[in-house]
């Protein structure tokens, strides 16, 4: 049976990826809804767009002007993905 890859949480929680890099990349996804290759610690690569896509409720709230609830779901969004090594 094949190994899953890690989630980006599961990778925080050895602390491959730290807090900062994880509120970086909801930066990026608020500053550019377009950014897909978006780098992290460790040779880890995570697609921000299709992060964004496999969450629902990230989406509905970049549709609205509420600015917590947004980062907020993007970070969601984020913790749940699973990024690619390499």
């Amino acid at each position: 049976m094949a190994k899953e890859t890690p989630s980006v949480s599961d990778l925080r929680r050895i602390s491959d990826v730290s807090d900062d890099e994880i509120t970086a990349a909801v930066d990026a996804v608020l500053a550019d809804l377009a950014t897909e290759a978006y780098p992290l610690a460790k040779g880890w690569t995570l697609d921000l767009v299709a992060a964004i896509a496999s969450h629902k409720a990230s989406q509905d709230a970049l549709l609205t002007d509420r600015d917590a609830y947004k980062r907020n779901m993007v970070r969601t969004a984020i913790l749940l993905a699973h990024p690619v090594k390499g």
